[in-house]
Formats: structure tokens, sequence, C-alpha cells
């Protein structure tokens, strides 16, 4: 018998995708979010987006890792996203730098 803990519930995150795409405004996704994660969950998920923001803008993966405390690999595996035209979260990230490749402030 397989350990459901970590298998993903693909219709569960279906449903969890649905929900999120309705929210109307960033204030509504924030705040679902905190509802959702515990505090340490947002860190994590917000350090993510750093990552992406400082792979995009060229920052060497080994700065990274000091500045962010990460490991190598969760790196080596947002370069993967960041390197792909196709993929929704570089372009996302993309379009949150704006037009001239630096993070919003």
């Amino acid at each position: 018998m397989k350990s459901r803990k970590k298998e993903i519930d693909e219709e569960n995150l279906m449903e969890l995708s649905e929900a999120l795409s309705e929210l109307r405004s960033p204030k509504d996704v924030r705040r679902f979010l905190g509802e959702i994660c515990t505090d340490s969950e947002c860190r994590d998920i917000a350090r993510r987006w750093q990552l992406m923001k400082y792979l995009a803008e060229g920052v060497p993966q080994r700065k990274i890792a000091r500045t962010l405390n990460l490991s190598l690999c969760k790196i080596t595996r947002g370069s993967k996203y960041i390197k792909d035209e196709t993929s929704l979260f570089r372009n996302a990230v993309l379009k949150a730098m704006g037009k001239n490749g630096k993070a919003k402030t």
C-alpha cells in the first residue's frame, strides 16, 4: 500500500486551483493564502518568488543560496523554469518585474 502522505491529491489540488482563479484581487489572494497557509509556509512561498526574481535578474546561484538560505537543488529547479519560455511561473515573475528587468519595489 502506497503512502498517501507523498502523493498529490489531484482532485483537491484542482478544486483549490479553481477557488484561487475566482479570487478578484491580489489582496483577496493574499488573504486567502494567509488563511490556508501557516506563516512559515507564506514565508517559503515569498522566498520562492524572490528566488525567481533573482534568477531572472541574473544573480549567481551561489549568491542566491547564501542570501535566501536555500539549497542549490531548489535554485536549480527554479532556474529550469526561468529558462523555459512556456513557464507560467517565469512569465508571471517577468511581468511582475516590469520592463526594466528589476524587481518592483
